[in-house]
């Protein structure tokens, strides 16, 4: 059974840093993409990075130059690091592991993330 695991999360002042870890673990398949979402109150869930297989990033518009994903994938497990964090990065944010050539995402259970202005 996979099971897809995020710590780190926690209280911050504006412009402070912090990292998030994700670990998969009860991995059967070979990985593609490792990322990360948000979703804030009221609002829609939020693409904010992801790692491919190859070392391909992507980063949302909101967090470039300020966050700064990576993947370790002899450990199945993906990095989010934080920085000059803004009230507006205040969210619930969940990792995802995503099958190779496949649609099929494995989330976690979500790591609340506050910046107090």
């Amino acid at each position: 059974q996979v099971q897809v695991v995020e710590s780190g999360g926690g209280l911050v002042q504006a412009g402070g840093s912090l990292s998030l870890s994700c670990a998969a673990s009860g991995i059967t398949f070979s990985i593609g993409t490792m990322g990360w979402y948000r979703q804030a109150p009221g609002k829609q869930r939020e693409l904010v990075a992801t790692k491919g297989r190859d070392g391909g990033t992507f980063y949302a518009d909101s967090v470039k130059g300020r966050f700064a994903c990576s993947r370790d994938n002899a450990k199945n497990t993906v990095l989010l690091q934080m920085s000059s964090l803004k009230p507006e990065d205040t969210a619930v944010y969940y990792c995802y592991v995503q099958k190779f050539s496949a649609p099929d995402k494995y989330w976690g259970q979500g790591t609340q993330v506050t910046v107090s202005s």
